[in-house]
């Protein structure tokens, strides 16, 4: 049986993480914000979704889950460091666009390195 994980655009952990950095990306177009927040999350945003679609099309490169972890942990802290705390819709969408894909990284990271060494066997 073949191992569905190696297979590119199958894995869901990717998908979701698409999804959640496109939210992240458009969330200054629905919400109250100012410059620093806008740009900060439709950068990140941006970032997250396009290493969810690399970790997609490459499903063993286990950089790009440790890549998702790092970009979510940004995005749950820039509300603190860039200061839009007091923009509560748009901090609250990137404390919890980055917690959960800090979550899915940390899931998909054993995904990943499964199909890593699957594919490094012949």
């Amino acid at each position: 049986m073949a191992n569905t994980s190696a297979r590119p655009w199958t894995r869901p952990h990717d998908w979701a993480e698409f999804v959640l950095g496109a939210v992240l990306a458009l969330s200054p177009l629905w919400f109250d914000t100012n410059t620093a927040a806008a740009w900060t999350m439709v950068v990140l945003g941006a970032l997250i979704a396009l290493d969810g679609l690399v970790s997609l099309a490459r499903p063993g490169l286990v950089s790009g889950e440790l890549a998702q972890i790092v970009l979510g942990a940004l995005a749950f802290v820039s509300p603190w460091v860039m200061g839009y705390t007091g923009f509560e819709a748009v901090a609250w969408t990137s404390w919890i666009v980055g917690g959960l894909t800090v979550v899915l990284g940390a899931a998909a990271y054993p995904v990943a390195s499964a199909a890593h060494r699957a594919a490094g066997q012949h």
